[in-house]
């Protein structure tokens, strides 16, 4: 009987990952229109829904290209820290057009996110 309500909570907690996982594979993240943007620093902020991901940046603006983007707070599991190079590539592409960090996806489509907001 154990070793059945031990299979259930496992069974349960499965569905609940795969649950609030799948939707991280749809989030998307684009660049707005920058046109007449002033140059500066523009903070942003995202949390995924469902985890206990959650990312604080500061994107810093110089004539309407991104040269910077600091992480200021990356809530995340120790293998979401990976995922911060992806700055170097939001940078290289000026795009969030950029492919996400292998193993940490979700950390990475929350920086995309968290810098998507900051811009806007």
């Amino acid at each position: 009987m154990r070793n059945f309500a031990l299979l259930n909570v496992l069974v349960i907690a499965a569905l609940c990952i795969s649950c609030s996982t799948s939707h991280i594979k749809d989030i998307q993240a684009s660049i707005p229109d920058m046109s007449g943007k002033p140059d500066g620093v523009y903070r942003g902020n995202y949390s995924l829904s469902g985890t206990p991901i959650s990312v604080t940046v500061d994107v810093t603006i110089s004539n309407q290209n991104i040269t910077e983007v600091k992480i200021i707070k990356h809530r995340c599991s120790p293998i979401g820290k990976k995922a911060e190079k992806i700055t170097e590539r939001i940078i290289e592409k000026q795009s969030l057009d950029v492919d996400v960090v292998s193993g940490a996806t979700g950390s990475s489509k929350a920086i995309l996110k968290a810098v998507e907001n900051a811009l806007q």
